[in-house]
C-alpha cells in the first residue's frame, strides 16, 4: 500500500538503546511533542491530555525517582535488572510524561450525565492517541522512543518534584532518545484473526 500515513506508522517503533544525540535542536523537538498532542482528537473536542516535557538532566531525575520507588518493591537480589532498565530510558534526551486532566472529565461528567461513565473511558482513549500522535511525530524526525508505563508507583514523587496538580492523573511515560541501534524484524498477527469484512 503507498500511503504516506502507513509508511510512518511502520517506522514507529519501540526503541531501548537511546542516545542523547538528537537530530534536531531541543526547542525543536519540544515543539514537535506540543503540536502533536494540540493535533491529537479527543472526544468532545475535549482535550483532557497534558503532558510534562522533561530534557536532559531532568529526565534523569524522573528515572531515579522511579528507581527509588521500585527499590521499595522489587528484590534486592533482584534489583540490578530494574536498574539496567531504567538507566537505559535515563540514557535517552528526554522523557515525555502523559496526564489526563480529571477535573475534564468530572466536567463533561456534569455537563452531560447521560454519558458520565463513558468520560473516563473516551479520555483514556484520547490520551493513548496523543502517545501514537508524539511517537509517530519523534519517529519521524529520526528519534527513538518507548512507551512505558511506571504510574502510579511514581506519582507522588513526580507531583512533589515538579508542582504537578492532582487533577493531572500520571498514565505514561515516553523516554526518547537518539537511535543506538536498529531495530528487529516486527511480528504480526494473522489477519484472518484479527479482522472481519463483509461487503
Amino acid at each position: 500500500m503507498n500511503s504516506q500515513a502507513i509508511a510512518l506508522y511502520k517506522q514507529r517503533r519501540s526503541q531501548y538503546a537511546l542516545g542523547r544525540n538528537l537530530p534536531i535542536g531541543q526547542d525543536q523537538a519540544t515543539d514537535l511533542i506540543k503540536h502533536a498532542v494540540r493535533e491529537a482528537p479527543s472526544a468532545f473536542n475535549s482535550q483532557p491530555t497534558r503532558a510534562l516535557i522533561l530534557h536532559g538532566a531532568q529526565s534523569v531525575k524522573f528515572w531515579e525517582l522511579a528507581k527509588d520507588a521500585l527499590r521499595q518493591i522489587v528484590p534486592a537480589e533482584a534489583f540490578a535488572a530494574t536498574e539496567g532498565k531504567l538507566d537505559s530510558f535515563a540514557a535517552g534526551a528526554g522523557t515525555v510524561l502523559f496526564f489526563n486532566d480529571v477535573d475534564v472529565t468530572k466536567g463533561l461528567q456534569d455537563q452531560f450525565p447521560l454519558y458520565a461513565d463513558n468520560f473516563p473511558v473516551w479520555a483514556e482513549h484520547a490520551n493513548g492517541i496523543a502517545q501514537f500522535a508524539v511517537w509517530t511525530a519523534l519517529a519521524e524526525a529520526g528519534i527513538g522512543a518507548s512507551l512505558q508505563h511506571y504510574n502510579p508507583l511514581v506519582d507522588e514523587a513526580v507531583r512533589r518534584e515538579w508542582g504537578i496538580a492532582a487533577n493531572w492523573q500520571l498514565r505514561a511515560q515516553m523516554p526518547f532518545g537518539s537511535n543506538e541501534a536498529g531495530f528487529g524484524e516486527k511480528n504480526y498477527m494473522e489477519d484472518e484473526a484479527r479482522f472481519k469484512v463483509f461487503a
